[in-house]
């Protein structure tokens, strides 16, 4: 959408302070960890655009608070599996040989939005060093939160995620669904019965670029709005600028999560 078009399907002036004032409405305060999935597109013209989200995001949580926006660099990836779009065969390997190593501060954002990348460039976030499936942090537990991101553990444990599940975290859905929620991959990688494929990503070790092979669990987000829609706990809704925003707790919801995979995998068997 064009920034005309965008102007023209706006109801009324936006600007930050707007959005601080649905921000508590929706419950969001000093103090809260928030992870934020969000459609720049969905909330209609605001004056200041990205900025002014990332802006009244921060003013709203305080550095008391923390906010996570996902920063996944998926073209830095296994390109035989690419799709859109798809590459000639002849490339692979040239490509696993000349894709530039992950660079926290150079690498761009595949698919995140525009606010993910305004949040991205801000000079006090802090982003893991996941080559592909990065997280960006501001605040209180951002370097505690993105100290550690294994090559192997890409939505586990040991990843932002799982430190993340051990606090108090709450998910805000900016004019998206839960096909966006990136906690829920932690679901996926909590199943027993879990399927794997190889991966691999140019990463730097000890100052030398190399391709480097992994296994990443195989992941499917399309479940997950059915996931959320069984969901028995509270789903706060409301709008931020334009945008239908829904606002839940971490934690609940992917323990949820954890059950509902496995009880429909095993139904599914």
């Amino acid at each position: 959408m064009s920034e005309f078009q965008s102007v023209v399907h706006t109801q009324k002036f936006q600007s930050k302070s707007l959005l601080k004032k649905q921000l508590l409405q929706l419950g969001v305060q000093p103090g809260d960890s928030i992870m934020v999935h969000a459609s720049m597109k969905a909330m209609g013209w605001i004056a200041g655009g990205p900025q002014a989200v990332v802006e009244a995001l921060m003013e709203m949580v305080t550095s008391e608070g923390t906010i996570v926006m996902p920063s996944q660099s998926a073209d830095n990836s296994e390109p035989s599996y690419w799709m859109m779009p798809p590459v000639p065969e002849e490339w692979n390997q040239p490509i696993r040989d000349h894709m530039p190593a992950f660079d926290p501060h150079l690498t761009p954002l595949r698919g995140m939005g525009k606010i993910a990348e305004c949040f991205h460039r801000h000079p006090k976030t802090l982003r893991s060093m996941h080559p592909s499936h990065s997280f960006t942090a501001w605040g209180r537990r951002a370097e505690h939160w993105m100290s550690e991101h294994p090559l192997e553990d890409s939505f586990g444990e040991s990843s932002p995620l799982g430190k993340m599940m051990k606090e108090q975290v709450k998910i805000v859905l900016i004019g998206v669904g839960f096909d966006s929620c990136t906690a829920l991959h932690f679901a996926e990688y909590a199943q027993e019965n879990r399927k794997a494929s190889p991966q691999g990503a140019a990463v730097m070790v000890e100052g030398e670029r190399l391709w480097q092979t992994y296994t990443c669990v195989d992941m499917d987000s399309d479940r997950f709005p059915e996931l959320a829609s069984e969901y028995p706990g509270a789903i706060l809704k409301g709008k931020l600028g334009q945008a239908e925003t829904m606002i839940v707790d971490m934690r609940s919801l992917v323990e949820f999560g954890i059950t509902w995979l496995r009880d429909h995998q095993a139904a599914a068997e």
